[in-house]
């Protein structure tokens, strides 16, 4: 008797009109609204339509480039962007299930500030909020804050000792920041507010607690002035393509997204990611891994490769991308998607290369066809984030000590 198959987590990465720079072009794009609340909110009500589990909503503290170390002259392409928490907090009052992730940039960004936005984000979505951490090694958007200086690298030096100490030193402040930002979710206990008129208590305040974080990168005291969310701990998801990077997965997040182009580099890095987990004494603690993959997808076979071919030439030159970029039909996804699986990974995020045609193929293709194989949920099972990626509510690190 086979078993049945293990359901796929199932994540879109929203990012302007697509992740194809020509893809603003399209006739589908609408490029005079990617700095309005409607297009946004569009946006997530069809992921959530589709059922997904979340959304993340990329972010940056540069203008977009299409080089990895440094701003470009190009004026082909979408540059400007709005506030990714700030639209987080916008969307989420108007849906209901979906898990809400926008990115934070920790390199130039104070885990205080962050670790109060994303609990008033968990609070405004009634327990669906996330966020994706990432680092900026860019010396254009250290000059922004005035704080720090970064060393110039060219990406195909990122192998030299001298950038990898550079590389590893921002994951360690990463680990740090996400470090400070879960303690002080936890510096107020769940009961620390009474909210007693008739005897005039509104709060405990042996059950606010200073978190004393003192770190390399920070010092901070605590406690966070937004009382714990209510999924405790907000889950924490980071973008990872090498060593450095999937230890910062292993010893921070709940959720990691990599880049394999294969089923077999998927099992060497979910392996990779497993054995950090062990250092990092993290062995029991789900971390799921979630594969990154562009999409093209298209109903009739070859549309999505020709369409890919008519953004090429509107670009000037061949798409590429970190992540495999796959052209095809829902069904050819279905079975990619199954195959990489195979590789240990237990969900996806799907990177539509044009959002206004490939986001309702995902949600209206690819969704149906998964659910057909077993693969997809057909309804939401749990009211937050944590409930649909299978994670408990944690228990509180200072209660746990009080007690």
């Amino acid at each position: 008797m086979s078993s049945s198959p293990t359901p796929l987590h199932l994540a879109v990465a929203l990012d302007g009109a697509g992740w194809h720079p020509a893809a603003w072009r399209e006739p589908v794009a609408r490029p005079r609204e990617l700095l309005t609340a409607a297009y946004w909110t569009d946006l997530v009500t069809e992921a959530e339509r589709g059922l997904l589990d979340f959304v993340t909503i990329e972010d940056g503290l540069g203008p977009q480039s299409s080089s990895h170390t440094e701003p470009d002259g190009r004026t082909d392409q979408v540059r400007g962007r709005l506030d990714a928490v700030l639209i987080a907090s916008r969307i989420a009052p108007l849906t209901r299930h979906i898990g809400v992730v926008p990115t934070v940039v920790a390199t130039h960004t104070e885990p205080f500030h962050i670790s109060k936005a994303i609990a008033t984000l968990d609070y405004v979505s009634s327990g669906r909020a996330g966020l994706r951490v990432q680092v900026s090694a860019r010396q254009n958007e250290a000059a922004h804050f005035g704080r720090r200086t970064l060393p110039a690298f060219r990406f195909e030096d990122y192998d030299t000792p001298a950038v990898q100490e550079a590389v590893a030193d921002l994951f360690d402040e990463a680990a740090d920041h996400v470090e400070v930002v879960r303690r002080l979710w936890d510096s107020w206990e769940d009961d620390a507010e009474i909210r007693d008129v008739a005897t005039g208590r509104f709060i405990d305040r042996d059950k606010l607690h200073y978190i004393d974080f003192e770190g390399r990168h920070f010092s901070v005291k605590g406690p966070s002035i937004t009382p714990r969310p209510p999924q405790g701990q907000p889950i924490v998801t980071a973008l990872a393509h090498a060593t450095i990077p999937y230890r910062l997965v292993a010893r921070s997040a709940d959720i990691g997204y990599v880049t394999p182009h294969d089923t077999g580099q998927a099992r060497a890095i979910v392996q990779e990611i497993r054995a950090e987990q062990e250092t990092a004494g993290r062995a029991g603690d789900t971390v799921h891994v979630f594969g990154d993959l562009v999409v093209f997808l298209d109903d009739e076979p070859g549309a999505a490769d020709a369409r890919r071919e008519r953004l090429d030439a509107l670009a000037g030159e061949p798409y590429t991308s970190d992540a495999r970029i796959f052209a095809g039909t829902p069904s050819q996804l279905a079975d990619l998607l199954r195959e990489l699986a195979e590789g240990g990974l237990s969900g996806f995020r799907l990177r539509p290369a044009v959002i206004g045609h490939d986001l309702p193929a995902i949600t209206g293709g690819l969704v149906p066809e998964l659910q057909r194989r077993g693969l997809f949920r057909t309804a939401y099972e749990a009211d937050t984030l944590r409930g649909l990626l299978g994670l408990a509510r944690p228990a509180n690190r200072y209660s746990a000590t009080n007690a």
